[in-house]
């Protein structure tokens, strides 16, 4: 197992991940509905630049641009066949980024295959596991750090994962939901039930990300320091919620200042990890750095 990681959270300090992947990405050309994997193998270097812009910005875990990264997300497109690949190649980036400053770490990404397990929609839990498995393979393999699955909405599927976690090694893992519903997901999870599933299982941290606003945030934080105050809390909550601009772009209008203030409150509730997710810039994350760090 990675201690690595584990000895940062038993310091006490809290710790600062990264910033968006996509939103940024989408800034300097990313199309609209493409995936971020894709850039991996073909516009690398834009990779390398966001990641490394969130080093230089204070980040202390940079997450693989693997969000995406399974075969059942990339089955439409030209790397269905190279999962490993992928994967791997996106790990040598945050590597190659994290070389910057010496202590940073790399967690490996794994968010929802895009698809929901029957009975409400066409997936078996042994499709769901197997993707996972062929991810969590190549991540582990290429030597991250950590595993985040992040941005989950359903127990099973979130389960899955960290079966598929636990068949490719003994690396800590960090599960985050994204509650999209106030302080449900998209499936009705609660905290309470992410916690009573994965406190037991022996998770490193458990967490919210993307999906809601940053009051929803501070709540959830507060609810699942209460429900389990040994169990370190994740916190990478959006810029804000999106809203169309009048070109009909999304935005997120939170400011810099405002994420750090919220950053504030996200530690003073209880949470060890903080970041950003959606519409967060490597200028948000400076100041949540700045915050977390002083």
């Amino acid at each position: 197992m990675s201690q690595i990681f584990l000895d940062k959270l038993s310091s006490g300090k809290v710790l600062v991940s990264d910033g968006a992947t996509g939103t940024n990405l989408q800034k300097v050309g990313l199309a609209a509905g493409m995936s971020p994997e894709v850039w991996v193998m073909e516009q690398p270097q834009k990779i390398l630049d966001l990641e490394s812009a969130f080093v230089r910005a204070g980040s202390d875990i940079i997450l693989t641009c693997t969000f995406g990264g399974t075969r059942l997300r990339l089955k439409d497109g030209d790397y269905v066949n190279k999962v490993a690949e992928v994967n791997h190649k996106a790990v040598e980036l945050a590597r190659q980024a994290t070389s910057e400053r010496s202590g940073i770490l790399v967690g490996g990404s794994m968010g929802p295959v895009g698809g929901l397990i029957k009975p409400y929609g066409p997936l078996t839990v042994e499709e769901v596991t197997a993707a996972y498995s062929e991810q969590a393979a190549a991540l582990t393999e290429a030597g991250v750090d950590l595993l985040v699955i992040e941005t989950q909405f359903s127990l099973e599927e979130a389960l899955a994962a960290l079966t598929a976690a636990r068949q490719a090694g003994n690396l800590p893992v960090v599960v985050s939901f994204s509650y999209d519903r106030g302080l449900r997901t998209m499936m009705g999870v609660k905290p309470t039930q992410v916690v009573n599933t994965f406190q037991p299982l022996g998770v490193a941290a458990i967490g919210a990300n993307c999906g809601t606003s940053l009051e929803n945030m501070e709540m959830l934080v507060k609810e699942y320091a209460a429900l389990a105050p040994d169990l370190p809390i994740w916190a990478k909550p959006n810029a804000g919620m999106p809203e169309l601009n009048e070109t009909g772009e999304t935005v997120f209008k939170i400011t810099p200042q405002e994420m750090g203030a919220a950053t504030q409150l996200n530690i003073n509730g209880g949470a060890r990890i903080v970041g950003g997710c959606c519409g967060n810039t490597p200028e948000h994350l400076a100041e949540i750095a700045r915050i977390a760090k002083n």
